[in-house]
């Protein structure tokens, strides 16, 4: 990491964290009383170089839902909270990596983290993409905004992932990271926000 973007997301992030700590308590106290359980959910993922490290999430899903169902998330799974539903479209869920962007395990802007069962699908073309510091969006995270629905419509939503989208947003991000910048990560953010607006 360069140190335009490393000083690029420490700026917007400890903005943000500031900006939006009354939402981060309104969010939290809502997903507690829906069902008393714990506010943050903590999944291991693979980061830059291959080591992985714990994301940050407002927990969207029932307690141990891990235990119950496949990683993949797809279409109206019943194991997503009340709450969990409203969170997941407007991606509120996702505001907590703030934290490891503040802690270096992410960027703002780089390929979305993927599980370790995932990661040991990787073709070797595919590696390289774990060169890169992993982000909290992505041009790919734009491109297949209703990722969750295709793959609720599908008939094997793990094949339709793992073999087609899966590849195709590894190939968008190794593309961006070429011409990747402090300006293009701006804008891939502008474009995230007003996806969100949507």
């Amino acid at each position: 990491m360069t140190m335009a973007k490393r000083c690029f997301d420490l700026w917007w992030t400890v903005l943000g964290l500031v900006l939006l700590c009354p939402l981060f308590l309104l969010i939290a106290l809502v997903i507690w009383l829906d069902d008393r359980g714990p506010v943050f959910y903590r999944q291991v993922r693979v980061g830059r170089n291959g080591m992985p490290f714990r994301i940050w999430k407002f927990r969207t899903m029932t307690v141990n839902a891990d235990r119950i169902g496949a990683a993949l998330t797809v279409g109206r799974d019943p194991r997503i909270t009340r709450i969990g539903h409203w969170l997941r479209a407007s991606k509120l869920d996702e505001l907590p990596q703030l934290f490891n962007v503040l802690t270096g395990e992410m960027s703002l802007v780089g390929p979305r983290p993927e599980v370790p069962d995932y990661v040991a699908h990787y073709t070797t073309e595919q590696q390289p993409v774990l060169v890169l510091i992993p982000g909290i969006t992505d041009p790919a995270s734009i491109t297949y905004r209703d990722e969750s629905e295709v793959l609720g419509a599908a008939e094997d939503p793990q094949r339709l992932y793992l073999q087609e989208i899966m590849p195709a947003k590894i190939r968008l991000n190794l593309d961006y990271a070429e011409r990747a910048n402090v300006f293009t990560d701006f804008t891939v953010i502008l474009h995230t926000f007003a996806r969100i607006v949507r």
